[in-house]
């Protein structure tokens, strides 16, 4: 784990940035392929759509976590609101708005929007997964300890280390890229399948929300609960697949009738 490649005079070069603008380059390229394969002529489009995306990724996930995670710090601290580096950026805020972003720009191209997010919905978890690299060599979104001498350690100079010092944590970030991985296979074969148009891209949701439900209970970047009950990315992630699951059953019925 190092948080920096290099440094230019007194300018770090941090890992943080490199691997997640590299994500972004890579799930693009992903999306460019599979928009080419799928035929239609979509993917002149997705260069655009993923500059679009990705910026208005990384600012959606920033804010999520400010807003719903790490407000009583920040609104103290405002001028640290962009300082990503110090940790805190999440996932599912930066998925939420940057395919809000990247589906407003296809619909003013008179594309087909949800077809689109079908073909596109198995590069945006492997860019998910290639992003969880990037909090690894900066040592947040990490887990808990593990109690044991199980776990991975942090060097001096990460958010882990300094909020748990050198006990051993839960590799959350490594398990949840493992997992986007697995998700990334799975809908690559879904869509080999019969499927209705829509349901892929609700498959997705509903894979990442149960992944993610389950990592939470290993996550010790944060603790709290929202409504005494669950971290706020579980009840998110209760509702998002709800709602992923109710419509990839309509979907599926609608298409029978």
């Amino acid at each position: 784990m190092h948080q920096y490649i290099a440094f230019v005079g007194d300018f770090p070069i941090r890992s943080y940035g490199v691997i997640l603008s590299l994500s972004i380059v890579l799930a693009t390229g992903v999306g460019y392929f599979f928009a080419k394969l799928d035929g239609r002529g979509y993917e002149k489009y997705l260069v655009d759509i993923g500059m679009i995306g990705g910026f208005f990724g990384l600012l959606g996930a920033r804010l999520w976590h400010v807003f719903f995670f790490d407000w009583d710090y920040y609104q103290h601290h405002l001028d640290e609101l962009l300082n990503v580096w110090q940790g805190g950026m999440a996932v599912q805020g930066g998925v939420l708005l940057g395919v809000i972003a990247g589906m407003l720009y296809a619909r003013s191209k008179h594309l087909d929007v949800i077809h689109l997010a079908d073909v596109l919905a198995p590069a945006i978890v492997l860019g998910q997964a290639l992003g969880r690299c990037a909090n690894l060599m900066n040592g947040d979104a990490f887990g808990a300890p593990t109690g044991s001498d199980f776990g991975l350690l942090y060097p001096i100079g990460t958010l882990a280390r300094h909020t748990y010092g050198d006990q051993p944590l839960y590799p959350a970030e490594v398990w949840e890229c493992q997992l986007d991985i697995v998700i990334f296979a799975l809908l690559l074969i879904f869509r080999s399948t019969d499927y209705v148009k829509g349901q892929c891209l609700a498959l997705y949701v509903m894979l990442y929300s149960t992944a993610r439900f389950i990592l939470e209970f290993f996550r010790g970047d944060y603790t709290s609960l929202a409504f005494g009950l669950l971290k706020s990315a579980q009840l998110t992630s209760v509702v998002a697949f709800t709602i992923a699951l109710i419509v990839f059953i309509l979907l599926r019925v609608r298409a029978r009738r």
